[in-house]
C-alpha cells in the first residue's frame, strides 16, 4: 500500500518539482518553452520575497504531484489564489492525486479567507477540463490571454 501525503513543498523539493513542469511542457508540447534555471526557481519559492506556494503529492517519500500557486489581486473581487499549475506525473495519474492537491487548494482558499481561485486551462486538455468539471467550474471564453516575454520588451 503507497502512503500518500499532501504537504506544503519545500526548498529541497525544487528538482524533482522542475522534474514534473518539465514533464507538463512535454504533455502540452512546448518543451523549450520551460526555460527557468533551478535556482531562479528555488529563490523565487524560498527566497527572500517569495512569490509562488505549493503543495505536493508525496508517495513514500517522492513528489509525485503538485499544484503551484501564487495570490492574484483583482481590483473587482479582492486576493484570489492563482492556480499556475496542478501536475501529477504520468505513471501516477488515476490515482487521485490532482484530487487531493485541489481539495487542498480549496482548503487554502478558506484558510486564507481568498475570494476564490483562478487558473488556466488548454481548451484542448479533455481530461484536465472534465476534471475541473466534477467541481462545478466556470470556464470563460470570453478572454484572450495577452503576454510579452523579457526579450520583446518595449524601450
Amino acid at each position: 500500500m503507497e502512503n500518500i501525503t499532501i504537504r506544503y513543498a519545500t526548498k529541497e523539493d525544487c528538482p524533482r518539482l522542475l522534474e514534473l513542469i518539465k514533464e507538463l511542457a512535454e504533455y502540452e508540447k512546448a518543451p523549450e518553452e520551460v526555460t527557468v534555471t533551478l535556482s531562479h526557481f528555488t529563490e523565487s519559492g524560498f527566497g527572500a520575497n517569495p512569490v509562488w506556494w505549493a503543495f505536493v503529492a508525496d508517495i513514500d517519500g517522492r513528489v509525485e504531484g503538485m499544484a503551484l500557486y501564487y495570490i492574484r489581486y483583482s481590483t473587482w473581487k479582492g486576493q484570489r489564489l492563482y492556480l499556475e499549475d496542478l501536475i501529477v506525473s504520468q505513471e501516477n495519474r488515476g490515482k487521485g492525486l490532482g484530487k487531493m492537491l485541489f481539495d487542498r487548494l480549496i482548503e487554502e482558499v478558506k484558510e486564507k479567507e481568498f475570494q476564490g481561485m483562478t487558473w488556466q486551462v488548454l481548451d484542448w486538455n479533455e481530461p484536465a477540463i472534465n476534471f475541473y468539471k466534477k467541481y462545478k467550474a466556470a470556464f470563460d471564453a470570453g478572454w484572450v490571454n495577452c503576454s510579452i516575454n523579457s526579450p520583446h520588451l518595449p524601450g
